[in-house]
């Protein structure tokens, strides 16, 4: 019983701790362990206790919001990590097949074909309100074709492609941990200001109420039917008893490549009539089980822990431990995340520790067999030795190096600004770039276009390459073309590759179209200007002004800017790609990378999405006879499939 009560409260405070403060503090593989302990205990004693998270669903509506009383309780779901059965599941019956996407349930209301209300799950009986919040959500239609009263349930997330680009725009320890814990802020935040530039998808994948409607008794028909009002399901597949063995198979093989957070399959029973006679138990419904991936653990020793500095001052801590073999791959490295993770896992050199990859696709440390709890957290940075301080942010400690002028952070600084999206400076990797700096070539990104002066000592004294002197030469000769060759760039390249705290690519875009690309009005912009813009808070438009009100930062930027030829950009009113959606896949022939073919479509409108889908447009590809995933898959939905030139022609754009 002591065992009972200790299990129920950790995985409460771990619940609580996900749902209310977006952090996580144990991970997936240890609450599912902990549940599934809890669970053998509550079977063994007869016994569960009344606020035990086998009995209840979900977490508890915080104080904040709204609180709003779901009119049919919310289940969970059952679950399973075999095949076998699920194939037993469904015996003789036809099933759905989808992804458990990695979000926030949530339910929406339709009244007359308008939207009403968005509420979260909550504990399953009661959520929060949280329409205040309908403009992140960038696939909710706002009114349907729909007259009755209409109910739903799907899945709210943000794609691993737009929270890394949000990720972008913050420097420091604040950087969001992942699309769930940010997806889970953005819907309940309580201001829409403050999240407003946070895409946000939702993903239906149940009818609650829908009067009137005859799905002729098949689940399937209720998506289709969705779909055809303008929502986008949660794909699926129809499947059985035998096929659902290569069913999941495949799920399984695309999980690497697919842009949202996915923790396993769910599997629902297609018949409605029969699904009602299943019944629900007090927390489960009988006709559906979810499938969790197994979770590819291995054992291994912990090493050693690096310490890497970022152009910011934080030192990240990275577990080194013997090689093992995860889901395919060879992996010896995984992020520690910051202090607490390293003191609650009481981690020591020589460890054992178990590995496992998140989603299949994020390595992690999942537990700590050995605990020695011998780490010494360094009191001296790695890189300067000036030293370390330890900073709270958002209830987590990370580690600092307190040097304002250390190597490391003038290296990664550095490599971003040489970075793709950036200046695109190709063959100024960190490793040479650190070169430089021991060198005395570089101090700031301004050396970068005098690094002419050192030719004679890039070339013979070996700084490129000691193993083969001759190879300097060649090596030096296409560094400096590519310097020449990013000296034509786009302005928000550039602005990006200043390195402006918590201005990413994206924000980078929208400040030079507000201010009709002129730098001159960029550098002299004011806070109020700048609090104006969509999506620009307090926090961004602090951080722009004070970079430029710092005079080494224009006086870098005076030695650069005569230097630079910047591309011009259509700013006419005039997005003749507007509503459309595109996907591009293989080698580019008119661009240097897929970043420049995305600028253009962008900037006419369009937008470009990493996954094909049934909203997609059209994929871009120029083999159109190629075996791709995304070819198959465009060709499964009768997505048209394109060419680079193909594009140019259709839509009458200029190369």
């Amino acid at each position: 019983m002591e065992r009972m009560r200790f299990l129920v409260d950790k995985l409460n405070a771990a619940s609580f701790a996900y749902y209310n403060l977006n952090n996580e503090i144990i991970s997936d593989y240890e609450y599912d362990k902990l549940y599934d302990e809890l669970l053998q205990l509550e079977k063994k004693l007869s016994v569960t206790l009344e606020d035990s998270p086998t009995k209840n669903v979900g977490y508890k509506a915080v104080d904040s919001l709204k609180k709003v009383v779901h009119e049919k309780k919310m289940l969970s779901l059952d679950k399973t990590k075999d095949v076998q059965k699920l194939s037993e599941f469904l015996g003789d019956k036809i099933g759905l097949l989808s992804w458990k996407l990695d979000g926030l349930t949530i339910v929406l209301k339709y009244e007359k074909g308008v939207l009403k209300q968005i509420i979260t799950r909550g504990n399953g009986e009661v959520g929060e309100d949280i329409t205040h919040n309908a403009g992140v959500f960038k696939n909710i239609p706002k009114q349907i074709d729909f007259e009755n009263d209409l109910v739903i349930r799907g899945e709210a997330v943000i794609s691993y492609t737009d929270f890394n680009k949000i990720n972008e725009k913050i420097l420091g320890a604040d950087k969001y941990k992942n699309p769930r814990n940010l997806c889970s802020g953005t819907v309940r935040n309580l201001k829409y200001k403050n999240v407003a530039d946070r895409p946000v998808y939702f993903f239906a994948f149940e009818v609650v109420q829908s009067d009137g409607v005859d799905f002729k008794n098949s689940k399937m028909q209720k998506f289709v039917w969705l779909e055809g009002l303008g929502f986008d399901v949660v794909e699926y597949k129809v499947t059985d008893a035998k096929k659902i063995f290569d069913d999941v198979n495949d799920f399984k093989s695309r999980i690497s490549n697919f842009d949202f957070g996915a923790d396993g399959l769910v599997l629902t029973i297609d018949d409605i009539n029969y699904s009602k006679q299943l019944g629900v138990t007090s927390k489960f419904p009988r006709d559906s089980i979810a499938f969790k991936w197994m979770d590819d653990t291995r054992t291994t020793k912990l090493l050693n822990i690096e310490w890497n500095v970022s152009r910011t001052g934080l030192i990240n801590p990275i577990a080194v431990f013997e090689t093992i073999e995860l889901e395919g791959t060879k992996v010896n490295k995984a992020s520690l995340h910051n202090i607490n993770f390293i003191e609650n896992m009481k981690l020591g050199i020589g460890d054992e520790i178990k590995v496992y990859k998140a989603n299949m696709i994020i390595p992690q440390v999942a537990e700590n067999l050995t605990q020695s709890n011998n780490i010494n957290i360094p009191q001296k940075c790695p890189v300067c030795n000036h030293n370390t301080e330890i900073v709270k942010v958002n209830n987590g400690k990370f580690l600092m190096c307190t040097n304002p002028n250390c190597r490391a952070k003038l290296v990664m600084s550095l490599a971003h600004f040489a970075s793709r999206n950036a200046m695109n400076i190709e063959g100024l990797s960190e490793m040479i770039i650190t070169k430089f700096v021991e060198s005395g070539f570089l101090k700031s990104y301004a050396d970068i276009y005098e690094l002419e002066k050192y030719e004679q000592e890039i070339k013979f004294y070996q700084v490129l390459d000691s193993k083969s002197p001759n190879k300097n030469h060649k090596l030096y000769s296409n560094l400096i073309s590519a310097i020449e060759r990013s000296k034509h760039t786009f302005l928000y390249n550039f602005i990006y590759a200043l390195g402006i705290n918590q201005v990413g690519l994206s924000n980078a875009k929208t400040l030079c179209e507000e201010f009709n690309y002129d730098i001159d009005k960029i550098k002299s912009v004011s806070l109020d200007e700048l609090n104006m813009i969509h999506g620009f808070g307090d926090s961004i438009s602090k951080s722009i002004v004070e970079y430029f009100s710092d005079d080494e930062n224009i006086k870098l930027m005076d030695r650069v800017l005569p230097l630079l030829d910047f591309k011009p950009v259509n700013v006419s009113d005039d997005k003749i790609l507007n509503g459309l959606t595109f996907v591009i896949t293989g080698d580019m022939i008119n661009f240097n990378n897929r970043n420049e073919f995305t600028n253009l479509i962008e900037s006419l409108g369009g937008k470009v999405s990493s996954s094909v889908s049934k909203k997609t447009s059209a994929l871009i590809n120029n083999n159109l006879s190629s075996k791709s995933s995304k070819n198959l898959k465009a060709i499964e939905l009768n997505i048209p499939i394109i060419t680079e030139n193909d594009f140019f022609n259709m839509y009458g754009i200029k190369r």
